[in-house]
């Protein structure tokens, strides 16, 4: 099993050291990855920043320019969230890039599987409006590029960052070919993805919304994988699968609360790709969202990508969360009873 990454190599001058959305979270990334040991046995894929023809695939000539004429601003903002600076434009075309190079590997069979490494985030950006910390959104650009450029017809997309992936549920809302799921707090910013938020016209009963009670945390995600998710996918068959993979679903993160812990993370993403195999050949890319809790955000992403590499959990440095978790059986059902894709 070879196991790719990419990285974002211009996304340090993206950088406001007051905001939450940093440098220093790639940056602890790759220090835990550097200490792990790991590294030498993982395929580092150069990533080129992605073309305009590739973000306009997925996002409005308007957004593109607004990015662009914003970046070239001094202390420029998309709302109140979202900062840009010089070097935003750069580090946005890079980071959806690195999206794009994990999946052609990927797709191409040069790597069984692939973890980009991406910041900005992506999962917020709507096909014509920056917002929460992001500007392209990188998951839907890759998966975009792949059903045009690998002879796919049908992949997944699997969200599970605190936040709901509004913007990736946009840009696919209408689209029959790509199946979202989103596991997610509620409520919570941006206040989309309710269970009723299932996709219009061809892309009716191929978005999958499972809106979690606060301090839902390793029990609650298992459950419903297992439950839902997973047999959703199963039905859906995808060629592949991507992951839009936050880590503020984590306890100890400032933004989020739920309360998985490293422990699940990596259990979450065994199950993922044990059903890459099932499904797709082992065919299955993450791509990093969020996670602001640096020690958390470092050993997740570190524990999902030993899960694809085939090896063993490592100890939790963190451990569990101490709060009782929320009974979500109710959830559970009301997605097997209602939720087009289980209706056939």
């Amino acid at each position: 099993m070879t196991t790719a990454v990419s990285f974002n190599t211009q996304h340090e001058g993206h950088d406001e050291p007051s905001h939450v959305e940093r440098k220093t979270r790639l940056q602890a990334i790759e220090a835990a990855l550097d200490a792990s040991g790991l590294r030498p046995d993982l395929l580092e894929l150069p990533a080129e920043p992605a073309s305009e023809a590739q973000i306009l695939a997925v996002h409005s000539r308007r957004l593109l320019d607004m990015v662009r004429w914003t970046a070239s601003q001094d202390d420029a903002w998309f709302g109140m969230d979202t900062y840009t600076t010089r070097d935003t434009w750069h580090a946005a075309l890079m980071s959806a890039g690195a999206a794009i190079a994990a999946v052609d590997a990927v797709a191409a069979g040069r790597a069984s599987n692939a973890f980009a490494f991406t910041r900005p985030p992506g999962h917020h950006a709507t096909p014509g409006q920056p917002m929460g910390f992001c500007f392209f959104n990188n998951v839907a650009v890759a998966a975009r590029h792949a059903l045009q450029n690998h002879g796919l017809g049908r992949l997944a997309i699997v969200d599970f960052d605190v936040h709901h992936g509004n913007g990736t549920q946009d840009c696919f809302y209408d689209d029959g070919t790509v199946l979202f799921c989103s596991t997610h707090a509620s409520p919570l910013y941006p206040g989309t993805g309710s269970e009723g938020e299932a996709g219009i016209e061809d892309g009716y009963g191929a978005t999958l919304n499972l809106p979690l009670p606060y301090r839902t945390g390793d029990m609650g995600f298992t459950q419903l994988f297992d439950q839902v998710l997973l047999p959703a996918l199963r039905r859906f068959e995808p060629q592949m699968l991507l992951v839009s993979a936050g880590y503020d679903a984590h306890w100890d993160d400032p933004l989020g609360p739920l309360s998985l812990s490293i422990a699940g993370y990596a259990a979450l993403t065994e199950r993922l790709v044990a059903l890459a195999g099932e499904l797709c050949g082992g065919k299955i890319a993450l791509v990093l969202e969020g996670g602001y809790s640096l020690p958390a955000l470092s050993g997740g992403a570190l524990a999902s990508l030993r899960a694809l590499m085939g090896r063993a959990p490592a100890a939790d440095p963190l451990g569990p969360a101490l709060t009782a978790e929320p009974d979500i059986s109710a959830l559970i059902r009301r997605a097997l009873d209602r939720h087009p894709i289980f209706r056939g």
